[in-house]
Order: structure tokens, then C-alpha cells, then sequence
């Protein structure tokens, strides 16, 4: 270690105090504190000396620290204007480490991240899903993405077909990567504790292994199917205004509902409805 431990209750409440701050409901801040999880991030990442690592919010620089020890090359958003200046000092000496003050949102992530890389980041759970979205959506050179998220979120990320959790974001997810649970976060390992349980998740980015002609299509008919998912198929597409005859020749059984469907089944869907 080239510093002391961040992640620690004790040093987490000292750097709070000598910097006036307070966590940010409105940006979803909560301070991990606890060294085991910040380790088994870390590990679950499978990061190696050298690796790419775009890391989204650095608060402090708990996880930040784990990650430069573990060798990683660390490129850190940063959107809270109060924090580049504790940043500076938590983390100063390490050359590893760069800071871009911004909204992940609007920043180009292919200009900043042009080689592959690495997501590790603890998610503000109010944006959560539209991050990784925004990840998964726009062809980066992105190898894996592991991220703390509500644990809520980590079930529907990787439900399976029939569940009742299943949906949008689950296809969205699991159509670009294999996702799985690492592990579950109390909320005690958090200053000031979540009023939730958090899942640490892997994503590890890969391609479709079925053939999909135009994926932002075959996105928008999966967010129709389930936006009335408690509608069968054909009423649930034909009222987003998908040609009904199309729907009726996919050959998929029309009276089921969109969380019966497979990956598969809608990529066949799709390509019926985009003929």
C-alpha cells in the first residue's frame, strides 16, 4: 500500500470531516467502507497489472485505491464538483491515475476509452440501468463490466425467461454479455448505509451468438412487447404499431407474453417484423 486504507470506517468519516462533505442523496452517494468488499471487486474484475479501467464515479477513492493497487490503469468520472480536490490528495502519488470531471451520460466514452477496458464502478442506483445501457449499446471496446448495483436491479439483469423479473433489461443485458451475481453488499458496509441490499455483478461482454441484422430494432420490439407485458404478443405489438399480418407470420405462438420469450424468440420476432 502507498497510502493508508480508504476503505475503512475511521479514515472515510476523517476525509468526510476535513472536507466538509456529505453524501449526495441526489447523486446516489453512499461510501464504501468496508476493505473485503473493495477486494472482492476487485477480484471479481480479474484485474491484471497494466489493465484498462474506466471507472464511473470515484467518490473518494475507496474502490479507486483497490484498483491502482491491483495494478490497474485507472481512468475515473467523476460528475460531484466538490470531489476532484479530495481526489487529488486520497490519491496523490499514484501515476496510474486519471480524473475527468463529467457526466458519464455526455462524455464520449469511445474517444477517452479507444483501447479495451475494463468497467468497474459502484452505479448511482437512480441511473443504473440507463449506464449500462449506454455501455452495452454503443459497440465500445469494453471487455467486462462489473458493477455494484441494487440488488433488485442484479436479479433483473439476470433473470431468466418465465420469471416474473424478467424483462426489458434483462434481454438488453444478457443479448450483449453472460452476466452473474458475484456476490451480495450489506448496507452496513456503506457510509451512510443504503436503505437496500447491493449485488456486485459481472458482465462479461461478448457477442450475440445468434444472428440479429439490426439490434436497435430488435431493442425497440423488446421494449414494446414488455411495456404492456401483462398484454399477449400480438395485442402488446400491434398496439406499438407493428403490422399485425408480420406479427401473426413470425411463427412465434402470438397469445404468449413477452417474458416467456427467449433471446432467441425475439431476435426471430424481429426479423420477421422488420421483412
Amino acid at each position: 500500500m502507498l497510502h493508508p486504507l480508504i476503505a475503512d470506517p475511521s479514515a472515510t468519516r476523517h476525509i468526510l470531516k476535513k472536507f466538509k462533505l456529505r453524501a449526495v442523496k441526489g447523486l446516489g452517494q453512499n461510501f464504501l467502507i468496508d476493505a473485503d468488499i473493495v477486494r472482492q471487486t476487485v477480484e471479481a474484475a480479474e484485474i491484471c497489472a497494466g489493465d484498462e479501467v474506466l471507472e464511473i464515479g470515484a467518490g473518494i477513492g475507496t474502490l479507486t485505491q483497490g484498483l491502482l493497487e491491483a495494478g490497474a490503469k485507472v481512468t475515473a468520472v467523476e460528475v460531484d464538483k466538490k470531489l476532484p480536490a479530495v481526489l487529488k490528495e486520497t490519491l496523490a502519488g499514484y501515476e496510474n491515475f486519471k480524473l475527468v470531471e463529467g457526466d458519464i451520460l455526455k462524455i464520449n466514452i469511445a474517444e477517452l476509452m479507444p483501447q479495451k477496458f475494463k468497467v468497474v464502478a459502484n452505479l448511482p442506483y437512480y441511473i443504473t440501468t440507463q449506464i449500462l445501457l449506454t455501455l452495452l449499446e454503443k459497440n465500445l471496446p469494453v471487455t467486462k463490466i462489473v458493477t455494484m448495483v441494487q440488488r433488485e436491479v442484479a436479479e433483473r439483469m439476470t433473470a431468466a425467461p418465465g420469471s416474473k423479473i424478467y424483462g426489458a433489461l434483462s434481454v438488453a443485458v444478457q443479448f450483449r454479455s453472460e452476466p452473474r451475481i458475484a456476490f451480495e453488499v450489506a448496507p452496513e458496509c456503506f457510509l451512510p448505509p443504503p436503505e437496500v441490499t447491493s449485488a456486485v455483478v459481472v458482465c462479461n461482454v461478448r457477442k450475440p451468438n445468434f444472428e440479429v441484422r439490426d439490434e436497435d430494432f430488435f431493442i425497440k420490439v423488446v421494449r414494446s412487447a414488455f411495456a404492456q407485458r401483462r398484454k399477449t404478443l400480438i395485442n402488446a405489438l400491434a398496439g406499438a404499431g407493428f403490422n399485425r399480418e408480420k406479427i401473426l407470420a413470425s411463427g412465434i405462438d402470438v397469445t404468449r407474453r413477452a417474458e416467456t420469450l427467449s433471446l432467441e424468440e425475439f431476435a426471430k420476432l424481429a426479423a420477421a417484423l422488420k421483412n
